[in-house]
């Protein structure tokens, strides 16, 4: 049992240590709603569009049975979808395989009360501009 429990330990510590670094957080201090309101205000104050809002913490509660899970992962979670046609342009002029990272997305999720908003972090080089853009967005919505 106890060689169970710490291999259970090393892997998940391993899935939280795979996790780290691949997004870029801030805490919002209000409610969900507020949040998903303020992401979606700055992004359209910069003069995108949002193709998309995915309601991923909607859909993972409603099939958490379906697929024989009782977790709930978040209280709501949603990602707004956008482009800029003109930083896209740049990244994919500098290197066209930077379409796999297009388009992009902010997302903003609640667990346990606590709201989080955050983007996917990108590879060194062009992408960053795009990055630069998506953490001047993520700290107008947190009140940064």
């Amino acid at each position: 049992m106890r060689t169970f429990l710490l291999g259970s330990a090393i892997a998940l510590s391993a899935t939280i240590a795979s996790a780290e670094g691949t997004s870029t957080t801030y805490s919002y201090d209000g409610s969900f709603e507020d949040a998903t309101f303020s992401v979606e205000s700055a992004i359209v104050g910069k003069g995108l569009v949002i193709d998309y809002v995915s309601h991923v913490g909607e859909m993972l509660n409603r099939t958490g049975a379906d697929v024989g899970s009782d977790v709930k992962v978040f209280d709501a979670a949603d990602i707004f979808v956008f482009c800029s046609a003109v930083i896209s342009r740049k990244m994919m002029e500098a290197d066209p395989m930077n379409i796999a990272h297009c388009p992009y997305g902010i997302f903003v999720a609640d667990r346990d009360g606590q709201v989080v908003v955050g983007y996917r972090t990108y590879p060194e080089g062009p992408m960053q501009e795009v990055q630069a853009l998506l953490d001047e967005i993520v700290k107008e919505a947190v009140g940064e």
